[in-house]
């Protein structure tokens, strides 16, 4: 990461930048060795990659990207950021059970986090996926009455009217036009920048691998981790689910929630879910927030499943029942301990993605 000491602006808003930008691409950053190759009876984290050919992250639009996710001005009080609902030190979501906007309404869900929304095959976002891609996604919250409440013609005035966007919009772009089209492109940057991927389930594949060649887990775990391990890739079988290296979904699904679903979702009560990275220091679980700790999570996979109507299959029985997995309070808690392993303290603390502003 360059160094460098800070820029001092003229405008006391202004966000304070490193002189030298901070490096958010492949270039500066490379994804580890296991994120690039393809394991035993799996696939490559890098083959689900999002990314558009036309918004490959640079250093000058992710750093744009920045000031944009923490900017205040992007909703209609001044009060609010896309960071006040995506906290870092929660792994990017929020602390809420259901997200609340300018005037203090809950929204529909509780705020997804974002570490690794680079890697997911289908692109679409949202927990409903009502968005095709990334770059449609981040500009629709400043716009919806329920969160930010700014129109996007709004929205755009106030950053052509703020002193230090000329600037940035023409590093990140070569010119100071103010778009709607750059604003998204930089914010997907930014936030496809947002990589989990040095936790200590991370140093499993720096260690010596395993006398069979495969990844030595008990080199870096302890026996209820590595238990915990083989419970999520066997017996448990949440990795038919949570795939890849980076622990990511391959596609919406009702995992029944409810007998009856309350929200179809993405249709039939389906839903997108976020990497698995930092899961442990979410404060709440589901699209709706419902579960408040990861036992509770683990608990309802256990024995919980509602036998809804379209129930993902990976969560039946061969006879068609809702899986359950009856695991010892044992399990469970190592389970629970497998899961804390995921936790990148080094996202939640990386100075690249904390807030550029002086408040």
């Amino acid at each position: 990461m360059p160094a460098g000491g800070s820029r001092l602006p003229t405008d006391p808003a202004a966000p304070l930048l490193p002189v030298v930008s901070y490096g958010y691409g492949d270039a500066a950053d490379p994804l580890p060795r296991h994120f690039l190759t393809i394991p035993a009876g799996g696939r490559s984290v890098i083959a689900t990659d999002n990314t558009p050919s036309n918004n490959q992250i640079t250093d000058a639009g992710a750093t744009l990207g920045r000031v944009l996710f923490y900017e205040r001005r992007l909703s209609s009080d001044r009060s609010m950021s896309c960071a006040s609902c995506h906290q870092q030190a929660l792994g990017f979501t929020d602390s809420a059970r259901l997200s609340l906007g300018v005037l203090r309404q809950p929204g529909e869900y509780h705020a997804p986090a974002l570490g690794n929304a680079r890697f997911y095959t289908r692109g679409r976002f949202f927990w409903d996926e009502r968005a095709a891609t990334l770059e449609a996604q981040v500009t629709q919250p400043i716009a919806n009455p329920v969160e930010m409440n700014l129109p996007i013609d709004s929205a755009l005035r106030r950053l052509a009217t703020t002193s230090y966007y000329a600037g940035l919009y023409r590093q990140a772009f070569g010119s100071p036009d103010v778009t709607l089209d750059r604003t998204a492109r930089a914010l997907a940057q930014f936030i496809r920048a947002m990589r989990a991927s040095r936790s200590r389930y991370d140093r499993v594949f720096e260690a010596p691998p395993a006398p069979d060649g495969s990844p030595n887990f008990a080199a870096v775990f302890t026996p209820q981790e590595v238990r915990g391990q083989q419970l999520f890739t066997a017996t448990a079988g949440c990795a038919r689910c949570h795939q890849t290296n980076a622990q990511i979904l391959d596609a919406p699904a009702n995992t029944g929630l409810d007998l009856v679903s309350a929200d179809t979702g993405a249709g039939r009560g389906r839903f997108k879910s976020p990497s698995l990275r930092n899961v442990a220091v979410r404060g709440h679980f589901m699209h709706d927030g419902r579960f408040t700790t990861l036992e509770q999570v683990v608990e309802f996979y256990d024995h919980g499943v509602q036998p809804n109507v379209d129930l993902d299959p990976r969560l039946r029985t061969p006879n068609g029942r809702p899986q359950r997995l009856n695991l010892s309070t044992a399990d469970k808690a190592a389970l629970v301990a497998f899961l804390k392993t995921l936790t990148d303290e080094a996202l939640l603390n990386d100075v690249r993605f904390s807030d550029p502003f002086r408040r």
